[in-house]
């Protein structure tokens, strides 16, 4: 063989391990029709090397290659990016006199952003998701064109797209300029792309409009933000529409109104009026958590809210947080922050007095009252609010006692989200962040502290790279609900840094002194965000022990009122909260009234209820009534509104 000739040779290696040689540059195309006609019809892309590329890109030299299909998990991603193209195609051809902007993929699909001077419509999302179906529908082929970087800004600003040319302006002035033109329509792009608009399933939805502003800065313009889902068949857009559906049943805001828990107003901005029924939820939940905790042998302390700016630079959280961080200046000209996490107070109590390596593990837990400042774009009713409670604990320990200390805290944590109805969940392990403090071999050493406690604890891991703290790596549990949804609630961090910024340290057994390690730690979260979760994972219907109101006892008629009132004082005095209802109104309004507020049971009592002294027992979501004698149910009930033990 010739020199030339071998340099023209391409070998692929496929999945299976075969070789595929071809003479001259190949393309992903070209490779899967020689596989087959099945799979040159069902190719959408390839990963050369492990980088995603169009069908039509030339392949040269000796390469790992795998064709992408929808049966792939690269599939979902595409079929996102390409109907945000088709949306910004879509409105182009309808809206002539806007600009597109930005159109990334999303949890569960995407959303672009047009500038234009006429508010968007729901009706002319109508329109758009018309004209995307017909794009799909011309079957137009998407072709991957590198351009000049001036003479792709000088384009763009000569067709009014005034955004686009700004971005290719900001790119580096090593960035490989490309774009992708789709029938007559051109956009910039780094890709890849499917072959065609054709290959788009029709299996889309646009959802809503949003405002955003120009790359995220208030000072710049206010732009439109259309938002969309697209999934691979019909099939799972529409059981992505019924979960949806589903959430917006269970959106904890309207059970809050509902259930009488909670409200918000303006003159307080993301925090919280609890009201008695939601307090009492709240306060259940914390009780429980607190009896989890003491039995564990942590200690319980509470530190001040408001604490001095020096000690938030000597931790490191002034330079990564102060945008966060609520503050204040005195006379004295000295600056305060509300605290914004507990971490260093803890340290603070810890260094009260010398520490010996006998009084390690020390497991310390706050309910500590926290504020962040975050942008009122970001609140969502409880998920996201600026004033919240942590169930924070740091466990200070030495290096050997990190891996039994974090199989014991695995156990707690399982157990808690068992006992508040979450069986699943999945573990993700964060490593260390571009920003951090900390020299490589502390990150080394606690990374690697982490990832054996994680073994020892049975952990299956998920990586999670670069979304550590600053300070150290964490493992992220994130629960599955009741229908499917993930929420981010315990974390578990292995820190080397702060004990040593704030000096910490206690006297080992040689008798030198020694830092501690200080595992930082939490299992729900904040009380306030995990009140939502609880109440959208169980849509309203909390079990016995965890509903703020145990009970109704609603009269069928005036005369059994007596009997009414004896029934509630009974159940009060077993330990139950409940309501008495002797009101005028029939008993199917009542029952109506009372099941619309969540009450687990519904206890009807009228003449004959009271002669026989039995009552009728109707749970919630269901039409079937139990007749009891009034002690069995006292009986019943007491035993299942206690919480687990």
């Amino acid at each position: 063989m010739s020199a030339e000739a071998h340099a023209a040779r391409v070998a692929i290696t496929l999945p299976d391990g075969s070789v595929r040689e071809y003479d001259a540059p190949t393309t992903g195309a070209d490779v899967a029709a020689s596989i087959g006609p099945g799979l040159a019809k069902a190719a959408l892309a390839v990963r050369v090397d492990g980088e995603l590329r169009d069908l039509k890109r030339e392949i040269s030299g000796e390469v790992a290659l795998e064709i992408v299909t929808l049966k792939s998990e690269d599939a979902m991603g595409l079929v996102r990016h390409d109907a945000a193209h088709v949306l910004a195609q879509a409105a182009k051809e309808l809206f002539s006199d806007i600009q597109v902007t930005i159109g990334p993929v999303i949890d569960d699909g995407f959303f672009y952003d047009f500038s234009r001077s006429e508010p968007f419509t729901l009706d002319d999302l109508e329109k758009m998701e018309k004209r995307m179906a017909e794009i799909i529908d011309r079957d137009e082929p998407l072709a991957r064109e590198v351009w000049d970087r001036d003479e792709a800004v000088t384009f763009f600003k000569s067709i009014g797209e005034h955004y686009k040319a700004e971005i290719i302006s900001d790119l580096p002035d090593d960035q490989t300029i490309t774009l992708y033109r789709q029938g007559d329509w051109l956009d910039l792009c780094r890709g890849p792309h499917l072959p065609s608009t054709g290959k788009l399933p029709k299996a889309f939805k646009l959802m809503k409009l949003a405002g955003a502003y120009w790359r995220g800065d208030s000072r710049n313009e206010m732009l439109q933000r259309v938002y969309g889902t697209a999934w691979l068949n019909k099939e799972q857009l529409q059981e992505h529409l019924t979960r949806l559906e589903e959430a917006e049943k269970r959106d904890h805001r309207k059970l809050g109104r509902e259930m009488d828990l909670f409200h918000f107003q303006e003159e307080t901005v993301g925090s919280v009026f609890w009201h008695d029924k939601g307090w009492r939820l709240y306060r259940t939940v914390q009780g429980y958590v607190r009896r989890r905790l003491e039995a564990e042998k942590y200690e319980e302390v509470n530190t001040p809210q408001m604490v001095a700016r020096s000690l938030w630079e000597d931790s490191g959280h002034w330079e990564k947080f102060r945008e966060h961080m609520f503050t204040a200046q005195t006379e004295d000209d000295r600056i305060w922050a509300m605290k914004p996490m507990n971490c260093p107070c803890h340290v603070q109590v810890f260094k009260q007095g010398i520490k010996s390596y006998r009084d390690l593990p020390l497991r310390m837990a706050e309910f500590g009252a926290c504020l962040r400042y975050e942008p009122s774009g970001a609140l969502h009713g409880l998920m996201r609010v600026r004033s919240f409670t942590q169930d924070d604990a740091h466990i200070f320990c030495t290096e050997e006692q990190i891996t039994a200390e974090t199989v014991r805290f695995c156990a707690l944590l399982s157990s808690i989200y068992s006992d508040l109805g979450f069986e699943e969940f999945v573990v993700k392990f964060s490593d260390r962040p571009d920003e951090r403090v900390g020299k490589d071999a502390v990150w080394d050493q606690a990374e690697g502290a982490l990832q054996d406690a994680a073994v020892a604890a049975g952990l299956d891991l998920e990586l999670n790279p670069g979304e550590g703290a600053f300070y150290g790596p964490k493992l992220e549990f994130v629960l599955r609900d009741a229908i499917g949804r993930d929420w981010q609630c315990g974390t578990l961090q292995v820190d080397f840094v702060l004990p040593e910024r704030l000096d910490a340290s206690y006297v080992a057994e040689s008798g030198d002194r020694k830092r501690p390690v200080m595992l930082h730690r939490a299992i729900l979260g904040s009380f306030e965000r995990f009140i939502a979760v609880l109440l959208e994972h169980y849509a309203g219907n909390l079990p016995l022990w965890l509903a703020p109101v145990q009970f109704a006892v609603a009269t069928v008629t005036n005369g059994s009122d007596d009997y009414a009132a004896e029934v509630h004082e009974l159940l009060a005095k077993a330990g139950l909260h409940g309501l008495l209802d002797t009101g005028a109104d029939k008993i199917g309004y009542k029952v109506r009234q009372h099941s619309t507020s969540k009450v687990p049971v519904i206890l009807a009592v009228g003449k004959r209820e009271a002669e026989e002294r039995t009552v009728s027992i109707r749970r919630l979501g269901s039409r079937d009534q139990q007749s009891l004698a009034l002690a069995d149910a006292i009986h019943t009930l007491t035993n299942e509104s206690q919480p687990p033990a």
